[in-house]
């Protein structure tokens, strides 16, 4: 299969219209019908119809395989400009909003003093989108946090081959406004909690999918979404009554208007991971060895 014409086939799938698609792909309606068409000719089979455009069987099948596809050839083009040199100078990082720390900082500022010819850049990304980047070539190096139980790694997607190493942990807390019921509580109980107003922000605290996942609950409804990535404005959301968050210690210190209380069960860790391809040379190499302290594999 021509991998164009597969990649305008998951545009269209994703946009439900072949001049959404147009747009997005910078091709006229024409071309993305002619690109649907020859496709469909390869296949001998039709995969999405017209009026609605909605995927066939056969076209549903063939995006589960699409994207693992389109990235592995991504990844294969990076890592090949990896080994060409053509990255060598520049350094792109990836990390979700709790990943990014002071610690983080300083490892990047070790780097450019290392390296001061290089083109450095941090993107604060939501954890569901790093994985796919890293594998895909866009990012050379990830960092992805989440809670997970003291001997396990963190759940991440099937994108291809990556490498995860652990690069913190700190213990975890339930963040309240200073007048909740709960506030001069010691230590609570995840389960105790499932009941309670919570705020859904996947991308800059704990997901409430995963809290649901871990006490095996069906509760932990939302009473407030928070599309975002500022962690500030988050904890603000709390300290105004909005729900509770559940947060990295270190994240809530300092923060006006709340009070914490330590996680005492179900024993859970948040965690910090790097994450890297097959290939990891010059500056991201050297940035691997300062956060995760292991100067013999990235030496």
């Amino acid at each position: 299969m021509d991998p164009h014409l597969l990649r305008t086939f998951v545009s269209v799938a994703r946009c439900g219209s072949f001049s959404d698609a147009a747009h997005e792909l910078g091709f006229t309606p024409a071309a993305v019908s002619e690109h649907i068409a020859s496709l469909e000719a390869d296949l001998r089979t039709s995969l999405l119809t017209r009026r609605p455009v909605m995927l066939t069987s056969a076209g549903a099948r063939l995006l589960e395989h699409a994207g693992p596809l389109l990235l592995r050839l991504d990844a294969a083009r990076a890592d090949v400009e990896r080994l060409s040199g053509a990255g060598a100078a520049r350094l792109v990082v990836g990390a979700s909003p709790l990943a990014m720390t002071p610690r983080i900082a300083a490892a990047l500022d070790r780097v450019r003093q290392a390296h001061p010819a290089i083109r450095a850049s941090l993107r604060i990304l939501g954890r569901r989108e790093i994985p796919a980047a890293v594998a895909s070539g866009a990012l050379d190096l990830g960092l992805v946090d989440g809670p997970t139980t003291p001997t396990d790694a963190l759940p991440l997607p099937e994108v291809g081959p990556l490498t995860s190493v652990t690069v913190a942990e700190a213990p975890l807390v339930v963040a309240l406004p200073t007048g909740h019921p709960l506030a001069r509580r010691l230590g609570l109980r995840l389960a105790d909690l499932a009941e309670a107003h919570w705020l859904d922000a996947p991308d800059a605290a704990m997901p409430l999918a995963r809290l649901r996942a871990v006490s095996r609950s069906s509760g932990f409804r939302a009473s407030l979404t928070y599309e975002g990535t500022d962690v500030r404005g988050l904890v603000a959301l709390t300290a105004a009554g909005h729900g509770l968050a559940l947060l990295p210690h270190p994240a809530t210190k300092g923060a006006p208007g709340i009070v914490t209380a330590p996680l005492i069960a179900p024993r859970l860790v948040h965690r910090t991971e790097l994450l890297h391809g097959p290939a990891v040379d010059g500056p991201a190499r050297t940035l691997a060895a300062v956060v995760t302290g292991d100067r013999h594999r990235y030496g």
